[in-house]
């Protein structure tokens, strides 16, 4: 009786409305195989930045192509020979990405085997800021806080690991790993900042990050007009030159420009994975992020695990800045940070908030920013195109159920469309229609 009563329980609680009409996912509607195919993908996690990744494309496609004068010129005569608009558009399109493609993985154009590999290592290179910044912001997320914060913690890991670069002589292998540590050193204490902020009055820890960002921006400029840390014979703002030793040794000879950075960007992420899934570290912070309230009441100190996560994260983002200034750049300059910070919340939002969907979605974010410039030297399409490609995945990957609608709306329109026609039929008709789906 009582197994029953639990079975009658069990279809109560899971109908819905509309049970007895055409399910277009139900698994053994064959005739929504597409469809159901579709939503079993985009119910998962992983798909749902991917699908929003082909959106994006798609849109960036149309969006090269209304930039292309001779797109623009096929529409004057549009109606008298379709042919070329749409031979026009498609090939101006596959030119811009297959640039795309061969400034960041692999240029097939190229004379050289160098030239045919490098824009991967480039790649790489752009990559490195983005991972180690991306998993600080991600650490901060899964632990239940905002960390917006993450540009102002990058400038200052930068300022300082530039600054430590220079002002200190020390052997070739001691020198690159104090700068490092230092610039580290430099993104925890600015997080560190908001964290006791947090922890200490509850400030909100987003208006915090937002506005040590602008002071850090500030900061900078001071101090690039001050005559003991800039290089006064430059014609613009910057520090005096990261001594040799303390540049991160390169991975590869010249012309590659990747560096020990990287290296440091896989080590960080395993870092942070274990941090966050096998350290009893990592448990409070993810026990935090779901439930403070709960997690105070089995005994986790909610303020000592806040202040905890940011001094990680910003250490992270600290890493990311350094590694900038001493792998690449070699002084610190007011743009040298660029949009790193900002553009880590993008990787960080497309990765999941995992360390190991961070790595990649900085490993793509990275192949963005490399072959984008071979996209406009080659091509003449704007570069700021990449960037909305990037802000739509944002966008859409921050509405999961507009992007499973998207890719199952042709199957819900076919259903509202097979019903349409059977109640216009009759309601006999509507019945066995509903019969044959159930």
């Amino acid at each position: 009786m009582s197994d029953r009563l639990d079975s009658d329980q069990v279809h109560e609680d899971t109908h819905v409305p509309g049970a007895h009409e055409a399910d277009p996912y139900r698994p053994g509607d064959e005739r929504s195989f597409g469809a159901t195919f579709a939503r079993a993908l985009l119910s998962q996690s992983v798909w749902v930045p991917i699908g929003a990744m082909v959106v994006a494309v798609l849109i960036g496609g149309f969006l090269i192509a209304a930039a292309d004068p001779d797109v623009r010129a096929t529409l004057g005569y549009f109606f008298a020979r379709p042919s070329d608009f749409f031979v026009t558009t498609f090939s101006t399109v596959v030119e811009a990405y297959g640039a795309l493609v061969r400034g960041a993985v692999f240029d097939w154009q190229a004379t050289t085997f160098v030239r045919m590999v490098r824009p991967f290592t480039e790649t790489l290179v752009a990559a490195t800021p983005l991972i180690l910044t991306g998993l600080g912001i991600a650490l901060a997320f899964r632990s239940g806080l905002f960390n917006i914060g993450g540009q102002g913690q990058v400038v200052i890991g930068a300022a300082t690991g530039a600054f430590f670069g220079y002002a200190f002589a020390l052997p070739p292998v001691l020198a690159f790993v104090f700068a490092l540590l230092m610039g580290a050193l430099g993104g925890a204490i600015w997080a560190g900042i908001a964290g006791v902020l947090k922890a200490r009055t509850g400030a909100n820890e987003v208006i915090v990050t937002i506005m040590l960002n602008s002071i850090a921006g500030y900061l900078i400029g001071y101090l690039l007009k001050q005559g003991w840390y800039t290089h006064t014979s430059s014609g613009e703002p910057a520090s005096r030159p990261v001594n040799e030793a303390a540049m991160l040794p390169g991975l590869l000879p010249d012309p590659f420009r990747l560096h020990l950075g990287f290296l440091v960007a896989i080590a960080a992420t395993v870092l942070v994975w274990w941090i966050l899934e096998r350290s009893t570290l990592g448990f409070e912070f993810r026990a935090v992020g779901e439930n403070p309230h709960a997690a105070r009441t089995a005994g986790i100190s909610v303020g000592r695990a806040t202040v905890l996560v940011m001094l990680v994260a910003g250490a992270l983002s600290g890493l990311g800045g350094a590694s900038a200034v001493l792998g690449t750049e070699g002084r610190m300059t007011a743009g040298v940070a660029g949009t790193i910070g900002f553009d880590a919340i993008t990787v960080a939002l497309l990765g999941r908030s995992t360390p190991w969907g961070t790595f990649f979605a900085g490993l793509l974010f990275g192949g963005f920013k490399a072959g984008g410039y071979l996209m406009q030297s080659q091509t003449g399409t704007p570069i700021d195109i990449v960037l909305v490609v990037q802000s739509i995945i944002v966008l859409l990957i921050a509405a999961p159920p507009f992007v499973r609608a998207l890719y199952t709306w042709p199957a819900r329109l076919g259903r509202n469309r097979r019903f349409g026609s059977a109640r216009d039929a009759g309601p006999q008709a509507a019945t066995q229609t509903e019969e044959v789906s159930a």
